[in-house]
């Protein structure tokens, strides 16, 4: 074993995961060497890779490894064995024994004093301190806040110290239980923990040079810097500086200042309220409390209290499944100790700021209608009948009719294709840019008011959130975007993953675009412009915030199906959209709504702002292992594959060249690149198994390989593939489970193939080639037919009249798709009349009022999918009859003149757009 080579290291994805490698290889030696085995250099190497990982955490901690280490050096084998047994056990279940407290430094190591909470339950955690001290010091600052506690407190905690920033950073990164960070004036930068068996896991903190910042300033600095990449933690200042002298970023990023002389019973004091804080759950604790009252009621809901099922003689199964509990927190009521979620004053509007805390937005609304109505509220909030919205052809249905529901005119965007796996993948900046400029040449810019982009996709490819902003805000500086972030609601809680989120990067540029570095890197930018040369960095004079997000926290964090989050950071809600934006979650949201689906969001909030940077590295280990699992198995390598990051993204949008997570000659690749420098990246919690090589389409491995026979769901499905998610509910023996599922599949088309007669091996070799070769190429969006242009020959297109158009029977009729083909070849138009969304890929390939052409129809005859939405196989296409189009042309020409100004060259007049009466589906006047 060479444990501390430089590939052995590439070999662990992430620094939790080599700690678990190398007390897991500890435990073995140790064992070997208490039934008599020779003692090895092995056996110290590993302890002393443990001696460096441990000063990260608290437990079980330096201490205990250099215990550890005088038992092995003084022959003690069979209490060297017990101890590292009893420390693998208790980091596996994670029963880490936290109260721990140092006494004396001996062959012992730590002495022991658990304090258990009230309730019985030990809800631990780890303190940061940081800052130069020496051993007694050190031990003094632990029993002193040791002393300070109390059997009333509610939580427990270890302290750990560390001596530099550097150190605080990798300790902050490697460890999940720090929850609270105390940081001392005049904390040196430089550690050499960046170095060694942990160097390939701080290559980033390696890499930040601060050193020629003085001591004085590292303290503020460290704050500064926690805030980017574990902002749930909760920071605290300890200094001398007069309160005169210290700088407003100081005081903004530390929740509060101590000076050494005081009392530590303050801190610790301060320290418990911040957890308890954000352990704190408003609207589920309301709930509760209001489900043990006494109640009569005299109000809606038989079901209410659980009266109409546990006095039932036919319906006590449906009690004794779900439970009282349930019943009893059923209701109408909206007081009581409760709230209205369409008017929220108390315990639901603070469940809602803190919520607004975590995901670190200006405003978070939650939903019970799920992100297709979160969708619909902030597409009506924002734009009015006759905007422009630059908007994914491959977008979520909800978009598409947010737009029928608003008027609003679609400009679609084409994602690049993926034709050897029939996917797309996202919407290219440079496009987005060309669109702009388009639409800026003809006049139309001003009625430009969106950009709504999917991120992550449902394969996983992820935006530079920042980029695309920040260049499209160059061209439009009051840009709204919505970011449709309904599998992504997870990544506000990874270091890796968060400057790639919509509230991450709002609030970055906001603070950007307002420094003295700014504007001059701004006007020397406008200085190097060729003639005619569009900008790519906005105006920090004109520049307006203004994003949403919508979340499904239920996708991938702990909430009830349907429940659904809307963050806000727009500096003009208040001015602009506020009351607009209330009246379209009024218009959307159940004046009934769940409050057990309230509650769900509620308590998923807590979860991820006291262990979600755990469950998501998690996640992402777990996702990663699979990933090198089924590439590594000789068996299922042979069958199947991962999609890797260079088969999902082009070369041309991976700057950093990186082309995969995982390759079994270079180990782990350094992703933290890729996410800071390319244009696109691929979220590992979303892995793609290519299926090809099988001879079963992806639709048929899901539903009767995975979901029938051995009851495994999976995500999606292509026309080749199958797309696997963990989250942060997965388990690790879940991963094993469908490792040894795969392997069964596996063993069973060896033996399948291994019976094949010559004709049958000559149609599964013709089935292979269809699914790996002979693939249909995927249809880009055609236009929309002239008689639904918003203005002829510029982008965007009036689906609202084509889509209520299509209601009318007289002016439709329906084809078949070969019919099609042959009527297009004699130089036929035909136009939709209805959305067309086979599943998979689950978008619209067809929408009202666009062109359809060969492409189209040849996809769809290639598609071999039981599901198509819009389309009956017995009846054909929905398409528009000529003399509808005919009509139609008549009745736009008619509403245009009735557009505001910019819409039309003939336009000279503009009405208020909100007052302004939308155009008649056919083009019928008054």
């Amino acid at each position: 074993m060479t444990a501390s080579t430089d590939s052995t290291h590439r070999q662990h994805f992430s620094a939790a995961r080599l700690r678990s490698y190398q007390w897991s290889q500890l435990r073995w030696h140790v064992t070997a060497l208490d039934e008599g085995s020779a003692p090895t250099a092995e056996v110290a190497e590993l302890l002393e890779n443990l001696l460096a990982i441990e000063q990260y955490w608290a437990y079980p901690g330096r201490d205990s490894v250099a215990a550890l280490q005088t038992l092995f050096n003084g022959g003690k084998f069979h209490a060297l064995h017990q101890s590292v047994d009893r420390i693998v056990r208790d980091l596996a279940t994670g029963s880490s024994r936290g109260d721990l407290v140092v006494h004396d430094e001996g062959a012992g190591g730590l002495a022991e004093e658990p304090l258990i909470s009230p309730n019985g339950r030990q809800n631990h955690f780890e303190l940061l301190v940081v800052g130069e001290m020496d051993r007694e010091e050190e031990l003094a600052l632990k029993r002193s806040l040791h002393g300070a506690r109390d059997r009333a407190d509610g939580f427990t905690y270890d302290v750990l110290v560390v001596q530099t920033v550097q150190d605080a950073l990798m300790a902050l990164v490697f460890n999940p239980n720090i929850q609270s960070c105390v940081v001392r004036y005049g904390v040196p930068f430089a550690s050499p923990g960046v170095r060694g068996i942990l160097g390939p896991y701080a290559r980033e903190f390696a890499q930040l040079d601060l050193r020629d910042q003085s001591k004085a300033s590292m303290g503020p600095m460290l704050g500064s810097i926690m805030r980017s990449f574990r902002p749930e933690v909760d920071r605290y200042y300890v200094t001398d500086t007069p309160i005169s002298e210290l700088v407003d970023s100081t005081l903004h990023d530390f929740r509060r200042i101590f000076y050494s002389t005081e009392d530590l019973q303050e801190l610790h004091l301060t320290v418990l309220r911040g957890i308890r804080e954000r352990c704190d759950t408003p609207f589920f604790a309301a709930l509760k409390e209001y489900s043990r009252k006494p109640m009569g009621v005299f109000h809606a809901m038989p079901i209410s209290r659980g009266n109409s099922v546990f006095k039932s003689r036919w319906i006590q199964d449906f009690g004794e499944f779900y439970g009282r509990n349930l019943f009893l927190a059923e209701t109408s009521a909206t007081t009581g100790g409760l709230d209205s979620l369409l008017q929220p004053t108390g315990p639901l509007k603070r469940a809602q700021e803190l919520a607004s805390a975590a995901f670190g937005s200006k405003q978070t609304f939650f939903a019970t209608n799920g992100t297709s109505s979160s969708n619909k509220i902030v597409v009506q909030a924002l734009v009015e009948p006759g905007d422009l919205v630059l908007i994914d052809r491959d977008c979520h249905k909800s978009h598409h009719y947010g737009m029928v529901l608003t008027g609003a005119c679609p400009v679609y965007l084409h994602s690049y294709p993926l034709p050897k796996y029939s996917m797309y993948g996202a919407v290219p900046l440079e496009h987005i840019r060309e669109r702009i400029l388009t639409l800026t040449a003809a006049g139309r810019l001003d009625r430009v008011k969106m950009v709504l982009l999917t991120n992550s996709t449902f394969d996983g490819v992820v935006y530079n959130v920042e980029r695309v902003m920040e260049q499209v805000l160059a061209l439009k500086p009051d840009m709204i975007f919505l970011w449709d972030e309904a599998w992504f609601a997870f990544a506000s809680f990874s270091h890796l993953m968060r400057q790639r989120t919509a509230m991450h990067v709002a609030q970055k540029l906001h603070r950007k675009y307002r420094t003295p570095e700014y504007r001059e890197a701004y006007r020397a930018h406008i200085a190097d412009l060729a003639p005619g040369e569009p900008p790519r960095m906005p105006d920090p004079d004109k520049v307006r915030i203004r994003v949403y997000a919508t979340q499904s926290t239920h996708k991938t964090l702990s909430s009830l199906r349907q429940g659904s989050m809307i963050h806000i950071w727009d500096e003009d809600f208040q001015r602009k959209s506020e009351a607009a934006f209330h009246e379209a979650y009024m218009t959307h949201t159940s004046t009934s709504p769940n409050y057990q689906i309230l509650a769900s969001l509620d308590v998923g909030r807590r979860q991820v702002q006291l262990e979600g940077y755990e469950l998501v590295e998690k996640a992402i280990d777990l996702g990663m292992m699979l990933r090198r699992t089924v590439r590594e198995h000789p068996v299922l390598s042979k069958w199947f594959d991962i999609i890797t990051i260079s088969e999902l993204i082009p070369a041309r949008h991976r700057e950093s060249g990186i082309e995969g997570y995982y390759a079994r000659d270079k180990g782990w690749s350094e992703i933290g690149r890729a996410w800071a420098e390319d244009e696109f990246a691929l979220d590992p919690t979303k892995i793609n198994l290519f299926t090809g090589r099988t001879g079963i389409d992806g639709d048929t491995f899901k539903n009767r390989y995975l979901m029938d026979k051995y009851a495994i769901q999976v995500n999606k499905t292509s026309r080749n593939s199958v797309l696997f998610m963990t989250n942060i509910g997965t388990t690790r023996g879940s991963l094993a489970y469908l490792t040894k599922v795969l392997l069964q599949i596996a063993n069973e088309l060896e033996q399948r193939n291994a019976g094949m007669e010559h004709a049958e091996k000559r149609l599964h070799v013709a089935t292979i080639r269809s699914l790996t070769e002979q693939v249909p190429p995927l249809p880009d969006f055609s236009a929309f037919h002239s008689s639904f242009q918003a203005v002829p020959g510029v982008p965007g297109g009036n689906l609202r009249a084509a889509y209520f158009l299509g209601y009318d029977e007289s002016r439709c009729r329906n084809l078949m798709l070969e019919d099609c083909l042959t009527r297009m070849a004699g130089g036929e138009v035909l136009v939709s009349a209805s959305f067309v969304i086979p599943y998979p890929p689950g978008f619209p390939v067809l929408v009202p009022g666009q062109v359809i052409n060969h492409e189209i129809i040849d996809f769809l005859l290639a598609i071999d999918v039981k599901e198509i939405h819009g389309y009956r196989p017995e009846l054909g296409l929905r398409v528009f009859t000529d003399a509808a189009l005919g009509r139609q042309r008549t009745g736009t020409a008619m509403s245009a003149r009735r557009l505001p100004a910019g819409d039309t060259a003939a336009s000279t007049t503009a009405p208020s757009p909100r007052l302004a009466a939308p155009a008649l589906p056919q083009g019928d006047t008054a």
